[in-house]
């Protein structure tokens, strides 16, 4: 038996149909962690597929308590071959975003799998039930084919990320011994390109917050009031005209971080942004002096998630007492998390708006972390994924999204290497959620060869 035989049989596994039926069957699952009444089928994924399946592999099946109150569960799985043997940690999330059924185009649904063309569609194909599921049938595919793995293995697939990864931290500081690791090997977020091959070691914080203006109690008729009565929506757009430039440009100074070295900047020099499916990147936005590629991968960036003041849907002539917009920083290595909102709150005070209240939001707040791209685990993973790919791929030291990678990475201490299986424009957290048929046909059998690898040569110590 050999890697091209595992290669070969999960190859099969995809085209005859088997990938997709069983994909079809996690997203009929409701996990939707944002929405309270789908707490029973959060634990019903976890009870029923991943154990049935991981079970099926030789693992030990373990579901805890999440140790935050009304936090949801999170399971873990274990494979023990020997002591001698390295052990590789894979984490998934089988929660997914609100659903947004309204809003999918006609003839989908957020929960069938529907396939189209080379598109299946459905609430977590690509974040994050098709990524974890590729990498447990590839882990499969090689148990199969040798009759073991070749190292131990534990699987982390928690049911709350989309909210924040609650009590996620708290669980693996509790569970260190149990979880403990080498490596870090998963999957989430997008390739730079469908074509080819990504890697990223780490990936940005995320800080998500509210600015409030409420000035009083009620709205006034904007006719017998109008020109007496402060305006807190006018108010809040000043406030954040204060926070960028026109063009987008943070002018936070604690905000604007300084860990975009020259060994970070030669990492994303040759690096693809774009690509056919997705949109067209708007060149005069963002920092005007960085590359687009450091712009979304080494740098800082400010957004206005929503903004509401009176009654959107159906306006009327008054003045609104309350204005408010739910903001959200996204920020690199160098950038302290304990000081993101102090620092915009002596920014506001000091441009007059200290009408406006900094609310944080019950969200998680995502740590940055970031591993070098010399690193030994790197070097081996990208080695093997070339190896069977035939090209090699595309290594970024952090993901521009935000990942619980500071739990495996500052928890565990442990090296991370993460291997997408989606693509940019895969609009997940928006209707018509979908993957790749290709991709995932080429994940399938990259992750077949690695975990081959990781079992057959010597790994890094």
């Amino acid at each position: 038996m050999t890697k091209e035989t595992a290669i070969t049989a999960i190859s099969d596994y995809f085209d005859t149909g088997a990938f997709t039926d069983e994909l079809a069957g996690l997203v009929a699952f409701e996990t939707e962690s944002q929405n309270p009444d789908q707490a029973p089928e959060l634990m019903r994924y976890l009870r029923e597929p991943m154990t049935d399946r991981l079970s099926r592999m030789g693992f030990s099946c373990e579901i805890h308590a999440n140790p935050v109150a009304s936090a949801h569960p999170i399971l873990v799985a274990r494979r023990q071959e020997s002591a001698d043997l390295p052990t590789i940690l894979i984490y998934g999330h089988g929660d997914v975003i609100r659903a947004q059924q309204d809003q999918w185009r006609e003839g989908l649904h957020p929960f069938r799998l529907k396939e189209e063309g080379a598109r299946l569609y459905g609430r977590g194909t690509a974040d994050n039930k098709g990524q974890h599921l590729i990498n447990l049938a590839a882990l499969e595919a090689v148990l199969q084919t040798r009759g073991a793995l070749g190292f131990n293995c534990c699987v982390v697939i928690e049911t709350g990320e989309e909210t924040g990864s609650p009590g996620l931290a708290e669980f693996f500081e509790a569970h260190k011994d149990a979880i403990g690791a080498d490596v870090l090997i998963a999957s989430d977020g997008p390739r730079l390109q469908p074509g080819t091959p990504t890697l990223f070691m780490g990936s940005r914080g995320g800080l998500t917050f509210d600015l409030v203006v409420d000035l009083r109690d009620g709205a006034h008729h904007s006719g017998n009031w109008g020109g007496l009565l402060a305006d807190p929506a006018m108010i809040l757009a000043q406030a954040l005209s204060c926070i960028t430039d026109a063009r987008g440009q943070i002018r936070v100074p604690e905000w604007r971080p300084e860990s975009l070295t020259d060994d970070i900047r030669a990492a994303l020099r040759d690096l693809p942004i774009e690509d056919e499916d997705g949109p067209s990147v708007d060149e005069d936005w963002g920092e005007e002096d960085l590359t687009p590629t450091e712009r979304a991968f080494g740098w800082n960036s400010f957004a206005v998630l929503a903004m509401t003041s009176g009654v959107p849907e159906a306006p009327v002539n008054a003045i609104s007492a309350k204005a408010r917009a739910t903001c959200q920083l996204r920020y690199v290595v160098g950038t302290d998390p304990a000081e993101i909102l102090p620092a915009l709150r002596r920014h506001l005070d000091a441009h007059g708006f200290s009408a406006v209240r900094v609310d944080p939001c019950e969200t998680g707040l995502f740590q940055a972390t970031r591993l070098s791209p010399d690193h030994p685990w790197v070097r081996f993973v990208a080695g093997s994924l070339t190896r069977t790919s035939g090209q090699a791929p595309h290594i970024l030291p952090n993901l521009a999204g935000s990942l619980p990678n500071d739990v495996f990475a500052d928890i565990l201490g442990i090296p991370t290497v993460w291997v997408p299986h989606s693509y940019r424009a895969c609009s997940q957290h928006a209707p018509d959620e979908h993957v790749l048929t290709s991709v995932c046909r080429d994940g399938l059998r990259l992750m077949a060869g690695l975990f081959w690898d990781i079992g057959a040569e010597e790994t890094p110590r």
